[in-house]
């Protein structure tokens, strides 16, 4: 039986791990930038799950001697996967921030930590506490704070009030998140987090392969730069592959509930590297914000289990 020492180092690297899959995902927004208004964004998106099968495909090989042959049972778990949290969202994603402003697509991609949580409490029958709740709570009035920049309250009545095609697109991919995450906890029985995040990369950049199928005839030579091909790169590999087994690893090892509170510190390193990478300017609201989402992700995460 491992020591207790033993127990919170081993906690202490998922902790680690998802904070950098925050940082990565952070890493996506200012990639998509650079390419979103040179290239079409079924494109983009297929090529991002290109890359990651790719690398996935390579990891599993080296790291696990390839990807085992699936049950039943594992193949819809893992074309799930594919269909809600890569297909689905990217489709419902991309559509959305066509039709509304980025830092409202942001407000309701901070609904996703909550709406797991009620999932669980409803779906899976699992008790959450009063002090998991209070930092789900905590680190949702965080991200409200960063993307609104302190105005919260006219801000979030503007979505509720105005809520149309888009602010709907958003909400079908926030609950395809919600569904991957809580789908993850069941593909994970039998599954490596490699070989579950492979084959759902897998269906994922299959369905994604259609839509950009579509968007061929719109491909010139002048979309093919270094600045595309790197950011197309990033996505795949860091934004994808690397981020996508760390999460299902901290899914299968701390619950969904636990793990989908760090994607509340996306927004934080988003707005961090916005301001490294693109000189961005950083208000006090996001400092105040960034500082709630913090401490709402260490509540969360210190509630025993």
């Amino acid at each position: 039986m491992p020591s207790k020492t033993t127990h919170t180092a081993s906690l202490n690297w998922i902790y680690t791990k998802l904070v950098l899959c925050s940082l990565f995902w952070g890493g996506t927004f200012i990639a998509g930038r650079m390419t979103a208004g040179s290239m079409p964004h079924m494109t983009i998106a297929f090529g991002r799950f290109f890359v990651a099968s790719i690398i996935l495909l390579i990891v599993a090989n080296r790291l696990e001697g390839g990807l085992p042959r699936l049950t039943r049972q594992q193949f819809f778990s893992t074309l799930a996967l594919g269909l809600t949290g890569i297909s689905i969202y990217n489709i419902f994603f991309l559509a959305a921030l066509e039709r509304m402003p980025a830092g409202k697509t942001a407000l309701l991609v901070a609904m996703s930590p909550i709406l797991t949580g009620i999932s669980v409490s409803i779906i899976l029958k699992e008790r959450l506490g009063i002090y998991r709740w209070t930092g789900l709570i905590l680190a949702f009035i965080g991200v409200i704070t960063i993307v609104t920049k302190g105005d919260v309250l006219h801000e979030t009545s503007s979505v509720i009030h105005a809520f149309g095609w888009g602010e709907f697109f958003m909400m079908t991919a926030v609950v395809s998140w919600v569904a991957y995450t809580l789908i993850s906890r069941f593909a994970l029985r039998g599954l490596s987090p490699i070989a579950a995040t492979t084959y759902s990369s897998l269906f994922g950049a299959t369905v994604l392969g259609v839509g950009a199928a579509f968007e061929f005839p719109q491909l010139t030579t002048e979309m093919v730069t270094w600045k595309n091909a790197g950011a197309i790169l990033y996505l795949g590999s860091f934004g994808s592959a690397l981020a996508f087994i760390w999460f299902s690893e901290g899914v299968k090892r701390i619950g969904p509930a636990r793990t989908v509170v760090f994607t509340n510190l996306v927004p934080v390193f988003g707005v961090l590297l916005g301001y490294l990478v693109l000189a961005e300017p950083i208000l006090i609201s996001m400092v105040v914000g960034g500082a709630i989402v913090i401490t709402g992700v260490a509540v969360t995460n210190q509630a025993k289990k």
